[in-house]
């Protein structure tokens, strides 16, 4: 495996993970890469700095926070999420089946999120119901 920093022509920077520099290439070529966030298929590798493991002895302030976002986008998805499940209600694996009754007025409308299989979601949009994939897994209950 090996890991390549990679630009769009829009100039945002990302990283990914490729089996092998010709996969890289090969994927490349066929316009598989595309810009986590702009979408761009135009990718080029940027310069990249080797990993260097710290010294045994370095302190905990050199490892980055797994809970906290290191970027203003992960920044701006932690609020969206904070604002979604904050003024609406969480329906679990039930959710095409509460927006389907909502829709056709069996039950009063409000803001719902969920899980819904790649089917079910695929029909609501073909019956003209909105939905829309939230770019976050919803919360499990643990035992």
């Amino acid at each position: 495996m090996i890991r390549y920093s990679l630009r769009c022509s829009s100039s945002h920077d990302f990283e990914s993970w490729f089996q092998s520099a010709s996969g890289f290439d090969t994927l490349r070529a066929a316009n598989q890469i595309a810009c986590p966030l702009c979408g761009d298929t135009s990718i080029e590798k940027t310069l990249m700095a080797p990993t260097v493991r710290p010294a045994r002895n370095a302190g905990e302030a050199s490892k980055p926070s797994l809970t906290q976002p290191q970027t203003e986008i992960e920044a701006a998805l932690a609020e969206m999420r904070r604002k979604i499940e904050a003024n609406s209600d969480y329906v679990g694996l039930n959710f095409a089946a509460e927006a389907r009754r909502m829709h056709e007025g069996s039950i009063d409308a409000r803001a719902i999120y969920g899980e819904a299989k790649p089917e079910e979601a695929r029909a609501l949009i073909e019956d003209g119901i909105p939905v829309a994939p939230l770019p976050f897994m919803p919360p499990r209950k643990a035992n």
